[in-house]
Formats: structure tokens, C-alpha cells, sequence
């Protein structure tokens, strides 16, 4: 016979795939979801943890178990793409607003990132991209100037990737990344829509053309419910 804490996730999990409850919102509190269920509150707990490890839900800090959003858009790791080349792939109004473009001289922890001279000229852009009106992630761009003249807003609200290799005829080869998880911080507060979390998926990653030369530095935080991060790999007996 099935346990009442394993028939309670499916009827949630069901009612969150049917859209019933809606991502972003909230499920009832424990004590109200015992009523509902006619349950214990070890049995309601044994049945958000099963929600939580499956992907359905996650806790926030003092507010309770939101619900995520299970069609998550893909984001492959190993190749480089622009995100005018991903959002082709997601459903929903997308959009991309530049909420700072400057032209400065690289400082000493900008110019170590990029591996160029204190006071060489780079642009430092960031911005955050949106699906339908909803703010889920912010991209920090600083670009080597002296390799990519010639970037505008303009250019930055559409594709950086499609002006350097279309306009100005460079080609992009390969970049370094890592993938880490961290608190949010300022700027996620201002530019982020949160809804509660409290850590986001950060990919920062160095992207180089196909000279070696390093062009960019990016920082690429992403808002965890909406993202998830693909990559093939191939066991290798010989290595």
C-alpha cells in the first residue's frame, strides 16, 4: 500500500504540472496543507521534502515553499551563445534592457581580469534580461576596447556576439567557465525580480577569439528557479 506522504506529493505534483498551483506561488502553510490532508505534520514534512529534491518546490526563509517552475530554460554550458541565440528556443516575450553601458579605464581588478594594462579602455555593460516583463537574469559584460571597438547601446541590447563576428569580421573560439552558487547581493536586489530567493546561479566565464585573445569578462547571475545548466559528457576509461 502506498504511504500518505508519497500519495500527498503526487496530488501536489500533479496539481503543480497542471498548473493548478502556479509557479511562483506559494503551497499552504504545513498546518494548513495537515488540514487539508488530514495528515500529521512529520507526513506533510516527508512530502515537501519529496517535492523539494524532485525540483517542484523550494523553501524560502520565513514565507514558506514556493513553487518553481519545472520548464526551465536550457542553457548549455560548454558552447558559447548569446542569449538573442538562446532566446529563440523560450516561449514568452523576451527581452534585454541595458541598465549601465559605460566606456573607463580598466582599474587594477578589471584589467587582471582581462589580462590588459591598468588603464586600458573597456566597456563595462551590464543587463538584465527578462521573459515575459520578469527580471531573471543580470549579465556584468567588461570588454576589452582595443579588440571590440566601436560597441554602442544599441549594440549591447542586441547582440555583442553578432556585432563582433557580422560587423566587425572577428571569430569567436572558446572560453573558460565556472559555475558557482552565491547570496544575492545589491545589484540582484535592484535589478532581480527575487520572488524570495536568496542565492542565485552565478556563470562567470573569459571568452577568447580564435588568436587566444582574451575579450571579455563576464559575470552571468541567473535567478535559480528559471534556469537549468546542460552539458554532454563522455566517460573516458583511458584518461
Amino acid at each position: 500500500m502506498k504511504s500518505k506522504y508519497v500519495s500527498i506529493y503526487e496530488q501536489l505534483a500533479s496539481k503543480i504540472e497542471s498548473k493548478e498551483i502556479m509557479p511562483g506561488d506559494y503551497l499552504p502553510s504545513e498546518k494548513e496543507l495537515m488540514s487539508i490532508y488530514d495528515a500529521s505534520r512529520d507526513t506533510i514534512r516527508k512530502s515537501l521534502v519529496m517535492l523539494k529534491q524532485a525540483g517542484y518546490i523550494q523553501k524560502t526563509k520565513g514565507k514558506g515553499s514556493i513553487v518553481i517552475d519545472i520548464h526551465q530554460f536550457e542553457f548549455p554550458i560548454s558552447g558559447i551563445t548569446s542569449f538573442k541565440e538562446i532566446s529563440q528556443s523560450i516561449s514568452g516575450d523576451v527581452s534585454t534592457e541595458v541598465v549601465c553601458f559605460e566606456i573607463m579605464n580598466a582599474d587594477k581588478n578589471l584589467s587582471g581580469k582581462l589580462n590588459i594594462n591598468l588603464g586600458d579602455k573597456i566597456y563595462y555593460i551590464e543587463r538584465v534580461r527578462k521573459v515575459d516583463g520578469e527580471a531573471i537574469i543580470l549579465d556584468i559584460d567588461v570588454i576589452n576596447a582595443g579588440i571590440v571597438p566601436g560597441l554602442t547601446k544599441e549594440i549591447a541590447k542586441d547582440s555583442i556576439y553578432d556585432y563582433i563576428e557580422n560587423e566587425l569580421g572577428l571569430k569567436i573560439s572558446f572560453a573558460k567557465k565556472e559555475i558557482s552558487v552565491q547570496t544575492i547581493n545589491n545589484l540582484d536586489k535592484m535589478f532581480i525580480d527575487l520572488r524570495g530567493f536568496d542565492m542565485m546561479a552565478v556563470v562567470e566565464s573569459y571568452t577568447y577569439l580564435d588568436d587566444a585573445s582574451l575579450f571579455q569578462y563576464t559575470i552571468s547571475r541567473h535567478r535559480p528557479d528559471r534556469f537549468k545548466f546542460r552539458e554532454f559528457a563522455r566517460r573516458d576509461k583511458n584518461v
